[in-house]
């Protein structure tokens, strides 16, 4: 069943914009669909890890589901940590804390979907 206020959106990759994620050391942002171009549900960023990037151990309001497209880091959920690299998928439920670490001398990326609304972000201290 379609929504016939919502349009059919193409965003090339030359018009995304990348921002630096202000809590991470060498991570950036670009959101490629999201509720601000009509996505009724959900909202679809890619991430960039550059060398030697990482980014603290934190909980999100809302799930995340991700897929790797390049390279190879480290991903810490919820006290254990997995190395994966292009083609790995990962569910990291609400609430649960994570982190990433790239060790490796090659940027790593992914594409993070999320539920559109408010995700209250928690830095946690390390323990």
């Amino acid at each position: 069943m379609s929504d016939s206020h919502t349009n059919p959106v193409i965003k090339r990759g030359d018009d995304i914009d990348y921002e630096t994620v202000g809590a991470a050391d060498g991570m950036s942002k670009g959101v490629l669909i999201s509720d601000d171009d009509g996505a009724p549900n959900f909202a679809i960023r890619r991430f960039v890890l550059e060398p030697g990037a990482s980014v603290p151990k934190h909980t999100n309001e809302v799930e995340h589901e991700q897929h790797v497209l390049s390279g190879r880091y480290v991903v810490g959920i919820d006290g254990e940590e997995y190395e994966v690299e292009a083609g790995d998928s990962l569910f990291i439920p609400a609430g649960v804390a994570h982190w990433y670490r790239n060790d490796a001398d090659s940027e790593g990326s992914f594409l993070c979907a999320v539920p559109n609304g408010d995700d209250t972000i928690q830095v946690l201290d390390d323990e």
